[in-house]
């Protein structure tokens, strides 16, 4: 069985999200793995998605597509058997968690995703469900069998070693940056308008009467969960910022809160719903308004803090804790920026925000750029000033340049030899019929085999 590997990268596709296109599927029964099926839609919806990202995949490519599908299917089917918990409360937060994904690729717009999907925001998250606590199950039972795949370093150069040499990977030019993220100061007069106007909403909701939902749709700065009448989903603890989910946490259902002030602005809190240690709750954000002069004080402050910088007054280190905004990723980091498309610091130039790839352009490694100003992912203006930390010219793969990725891609390839090895012993005792229309993929003809001694 080869390939087995490529299962994890298909377990994390968005299921149920992308069959909405093709009305006309019709399903069949390709293939039955102990108590679970797979059906023809499921191969070629799964088959389609990767035809969008590589056109020249052929027809054949469903037989891996299905092979992948029949080991998520017996993970499944053993984490069924083994008992293995998911709760109502983790699929929640894992559809929320997904929709909010898609909600910032529309930009906040849930009827540009309705009328791209065909489904509303609602509808999604009813189909998902199924399809996401199979995929918790599936990752959760394959977690249990590789847990004990460790790396050595000594593996990590065989892994290397074993690659042919014409076959290495070719990396693109990388960055490496730390930043300094600087939220402008409100002026008082802003602040003291902002609050009013959040009481006063706070009033219409608690003494006239008013929809809340309607309110948070109409005047909410928070334009993803305004849309939805402020709804934040259900969510664990330690997924708010501290002041906004301390009031939350002391609230009874359906109760109102008095208006939180936090960095991002003034709210009101209702508990909706709670679940053990999850909350369901909406809110309304009512912003203070940074005017120009704010952004233009702002602007100063920075202009002298990269001098300092520059001059060697103060360390990076020390001017982030110092100035940068604690609500970025960063800030936890000593400035050192995540890319969230990898999950480590290395940025490709395509991966960089505009601003930011012009601002290091002609910047030397460890030189600091000019202050400039950019947009949050809410819509708030704030200022950045970045280091860059380090720069590599496209290249093939190195052991030395590129040790993390190489130990990352050989760790992944011992859990895929310890999935394929567990799969290929657990058919031996696992149901499985294959259709004819895949009888033929080669790929599959261990599989098969072992299930047909297995009969016999």
């Amino acid at each position: 069985m080869k390939n087995t590997i490529l299962f994890i990268s298909v377990l994390l596709l968005p299921l149920g999200l992308f069959a909405q296109n093709d009305k006309a599927m019709i399903d069949r029964v390709v293939a039955t793995i102990g108590g679970e099926i797979i059906l023809l839609s499921e191969v070629q919806e799964q088959y389609s998605f990767a035809k969008k990202d590589q056109p020249n995949l052929t027809e054949d490519y469903q037989c891996l597509v299905l092979q992948n599908l029949i080991v998520q299917k017996l993970l499944i089917n053993q984490g069924k058997l083994d008992s293995v918990e998911v709760t109502d409360e983790e699929v929640g937060v894992q559809i929320d968690s997904r929709i909010e994904r898609l909600r910032a690729y529309f930009n906040q717009d849930d009827l540009a995703i309705e009328e791209f999907y065909g489904q509303s925001v609602s509808e999604m998250k009813s189909q998902l469900s199924l399809d996401m606590r199979n995929q918790i199950l599936a990752e959760r039972m394959q977690g249990k069998i590789t847990e004990k795949a460790t790396i050595t370093p000594l593996e990590v150069q065989s892994f290397y070693n074993n690659i042919p040499k014409d076959s290495l990977p070719y990396f693109n030019a990388e960055v490496e940056i730390r930043e300094i993220v600087y939220k402008p100061k409100v002026n008082p007069e802003e602040q003291v308008k902002a609050r009013q106007r959040i009481e006063d909403l706070r009033k219409r909701i608690a003494d006239q009467g008013e929809d809340f939902a309607e309110l948070a749709k109409k005047f909410s700065d928070d334009l993803g969960s305004g849309a939805q009448g402020g709804d934040l989903g259900f969510v664990k603890r330690g997924t708010f910022v501290p002041d906004f989910e301390a009031m939350a946490y002391k609230l009874e259902t359906n109760q109102l809160s008095p208006v939180v002030e936090t960095d991002f602005g003034f709210h009101i809190i209702q508990l909706l719903e709670r679940r053990g240690n999850l909350i369901h709750c909406r809110h309304i954000l009512i912003k203070p308004e940074i005017t120009e002069a704010d952004m233009e004080l702002a602007k100063s402050k920075l202009d002298t803090l990269c001098q300092y910088l520059k001059d060697g007054k103060i360390t990076f280190t020390e001017a982030v804790k110092k100035y940068g905004d604690k609500n970025q990723q960063s800030y936890n980091n000593d400035g050192r920026v995540v890319n969230p498309r990898t999950g480590n610091s290395f940025f490709e130039v395509a991966d960089l925000e505009t601003s930011t790839f012009f601002a290091i352009d002609g910047v030397n490694e460890g030189e600091i750029a000019e202050p400039f100003r950019f947009k949050g992912p809410d819509g708030t203006e704030m200022f950045r000033i970045v280091q860059l930390v380090s720069r590599s010219k496209p290249h093939k793969a190195d052991l030395k340049l590129d040790y993390g990725k190489i130990q990352t891609a050989a760790l992944e390839q011992k859990k895929g030899d310890y999935t394929e090895k567990w799969v290929l012993e657990k058919l031996n005792s696992t149901y499985l019929g294959v259709s004819d229309l895949f009888q033929n993929c080669p790929n599959l003809a261990e599989m098969i085999g072992i299930s047909a001694a297995r009969r016999q």
